[in-house]
């Protein structure tokens, strides 16, 4: 199954992925309508930076779902189908418990006092529009195997290179 992955080390921090997510969540589906949407759409994935480092963070979809056993309404919950966290909007409170309990920071507000998270752009039919905004393509939709294997061939290239301590 494709997780939605990042390679720190190659962000920019241009914050292109938190555009084309908030896009990609709005009404119309396009930027100039969006921004004069009456409700602006929201980003469910946020660029933090330290000054150095430059990490893109988004729903980790964690194997033990904080978020979803915090959820007194059921309103978080896995999708049978596809296996991710999700969130029912008709039955969140706007209790804040799944904001609350969340490791990484990624749950907020949406419309209406409900909750947003990245949902993995689940209404597309190609990859999540952050990682296809990505113009360095520090996000990746890939196999986690995959993604590590890239990850072990750039090391060794590197020290090839000279670039990394022994």
């Amino acid at each position: 199954m494709k997780q939605l992955l990042v390679r720190s080390e190659v962000c920019l921090g241009c914050k292109s992925c938190e555009l084309a997510c908030a896009v990609a969540h709005s009404q119309f589906k396009n930027l100039i309508a969006a921004l004069n949407q009456p409700e602006p759409p929201r980003k469910r994935i946020f660029v933090e930076t330290d000054g150095q480092i430059n990490m893109p963070l988004q729903c980790r979809q964690c194997s033990d779902q904080p978020c979803v056993h915090a959820c007194m309404a059921g309103a978080m919950h896995q999708d049978a189908r596809t296996g991710l966290v999700q969130v029912y909007q008709e039955k969140c409170v706007g209790c804040w418990m799944c904001v609350m309990v969340c490791p990484f920071g990624v749950i907020t507000e949406g419309p209406a006092h409900k909750v947003i998270k990245c949902d993995r752009c689940r209404e597309l039919d190609y990859d999540p529009a952050c990682v296809s905004a990505c113009p360095t393509k520090a996000l990746q939709w890939a196999e986690v195997n995959h993604f590590a294997a890239a990850g072990r061939r750039s090391w060794i290239e590197q020290m090839k290179e000279g670039n990394r301590d022994a």
